[in-house]
């Protein structure tokens, strides 16, 4: 969808938004935008008595750069500007030229524009398609450098590392993750090729040799030849071009369909990559949401990674490039208590002896597991966790392709329903008919409340068993495997903590 800004070197007035944006500079009283010798005045072909110019795509113009610098000089002289873009934001801060800034309640200075257009304005004229995330999550265990063995779930409320480390395992073509999504993501792209019948599918991926891998899997679920476009091959156009006209079923790409690209037929994405800038994750989902015709709907299937669903979320909600970057530092994500910090200072300590042994291993995925988790729609969430290939699975992949959005949501309760009513069934005693109370989710789910808690535990079996604190750590540590505590995941924090509950009950 193009997008307009109108961006001014003098007037605080504009500012810069996602969807279409649009920036003109300062006003000339001059009525015609034309230069002396005729023509309107473009990129290629600036006149130093120009009173217009234009560019699209200004976002991949930043100053310093010899790009931005070079837009700068050239249309300084000019009196009117008009700039289009696409993505009216950058995820790092340098300034855009010609684009004005303003501080926000908080000091961030922020980009302004006159007119924008944006997803939620086209959505709610049909312009663009609705977008169903099929979120997905699963158990996922590997051996990092220094040669522990860990697990943790997707959607757990880990630390960035252990979350990040997680999405890289559920990635990984040689476990079970990958294949279980891109079959769902098969089976749902059937069913939307009911009503669309040249409809397509992508899948983006990390790098190479992953998208390599994921074509082969594919085609062994398809049985049909997946198109593989690498950004460094020369003809990888010619193949999104020849794939844009053709009914062939998947696409299986390495960031270059991102931006610029544009293949209308596509409806049904996974996002198979660790990328998760906003400005990258807005042009990836923008290759899936252009409509052809009323009632199409995107359906986009995703890793239970926070940082992905936040994005998700905020699918309809403008946003500014900012030239600053707050103050407010996140990296120990609030999480503290004493005991993470005796082991912290320990672990600083041992730095050194730690350092020798880091080659010693390689990062190593071991084993991952999919379940369906949600699908996030309109603002909602609808479904509960679910096992791959199940009824309960497909009765949200397998929605119709053609719907208005309200008649989505509408189907998308009725799923939910019905979901519950057979994990009812399933609890039901069939002879006296009493229904079996619900297994009670985690009550301690957050890193935070896991540590407290063992510490908690740790401290009681270290009275009743005489034994140092440090010995009933390492006594834990041998029987349920993984690092130290503050490495540990909220996973391998509940075995523990599992261990402690039923040596104390027997007590």
């Amino acid at each position: 969808m193009p997008q307009l800004a109108r961006a001014s070197a003098s007037t605080p007035r504009s500012r810069t938004r996602t969807g279409a944006t649009a920036t003109t500079s300062t006003e000339s009283p001059s009525p015609t935008p034309r230069s002396p010798a005729g023509p309107p005045c473009t990129e290629s072909s600036p006149s130093r008595a120009a009173p217009w110019s234009s560019s699209t795509r200004c976002t991949t113009a930043a100053t310093p750069s010899a790009w931005g610098d070079a837009i700068r000089e050239a249309f300084e002289p000019a009196t009117r500007r008009l700039s289009l873009t696409g993505t009216p934001f950058r995820s790092d801060t340098s300034p855009i030229p010609f684009v004005s800034y303003l501080p926000d309640e908080h000091g961030i200075r922020l980009s302004q524009s006159d007119y924008n257009y944006g997803y939620g304005r086209a959505l709610a004229d049909g312009v663009v398609r609705p977008v169903m995330f099929m979120v997905y999550a699963g158990h996922m265990k590997w051996r990092t450098r220094a040669g522990d063995e860990m697990e943790a779930k997707l959607g757990e409320g880990n630390t960035k590392d252990i979350t990040s480390q997680a999405w890289r395992t559920a990635l990984e073509p040689t476990g079970q993750w990958i294949p279980a999504v891109l079959r769902a993501a098969d089976s749902r792209l059937t069913q939307v090729r009911h009503g669309i019948p040249d409809a397509g599918g992508l899948v983006i991926a990390t790098d190479q040799s992953a998208a390599r891998a994921y074509a082969t899997i594919l085609e062994e679920i398809s049985g049909e030849p997946v198109t593989v476009v690498l950004s460094d091959e020369k003809e990888s156009s010619d193949r999104i071009d020849e794939f844009s006209k053709n009914t062939r079923r998947w696409m299986v790409a390495v960031r270059m369909v991102s931006e610029g690209v544009d293949v209308p037929r596509l409806a049904v994405g996974v996002y198979a990559t660790s990328a998760s800038t906003p400005l990258f994750f807005a042009q990836a989902i923008g290759r899936f949401v252009r409509a052809r015709r009323r009632g199409e709907t995107a359906s986009i299937f995703l890793p239970n990674v926070p940082s992905l669903l936040s994005l998700a979320n905020a699918l309809e909600l403008e946003r500014d490039h900012a030239l600053d970057r707050s103050n407010r530092d996140d990296g120990d994500d609030g999480m503290y208590n004493p005991e993470d910090a005796m082991v912290a200072a320990a672990n600083r300590d041992e730095k050194g002896s730690d350092g020798l042994g880091e080659d010693e291993f390689t990062w190593q995925a071991i084993d991952s597991q999919a379940t369906f988790d949600m699908v996030m729609f309109d603002g909602d969430e609808f479904g509960q966790l679910a096992e791959p290939g199940t009824d309960e699975e497909f009765d949200f992949i397998g929605i119709p392709g053609l719907l208005e959005p309200e008649q989505v949501s509408e189907l998308l309760r009725q799923r939910q329903s019905r979901q519950a009513k057979r994990s009812t069934d399933r609890r039901k005693n069939p002879v006296t008919g009493e229904v079996a109370p619900e297994e009670p989710p985690p009550l301690y789910r957050t890193l935070k409340e896991q540590r407290t808690l063992l510490a908690s535990l740790v401290g009681m079996w270290s009275k009743l068993a005489n034994e140092p604190h440090g010995i009933v750590h390492a006594e834990l540590r041998r029987v349920c495997g993984g690092p130290a505590v503050a490495q540990a995941s909220v996973t391998q924090l509940q075995n523990r903590i599992d261990l402690l509950r039923r040596r104390l009950g027997r007590s």
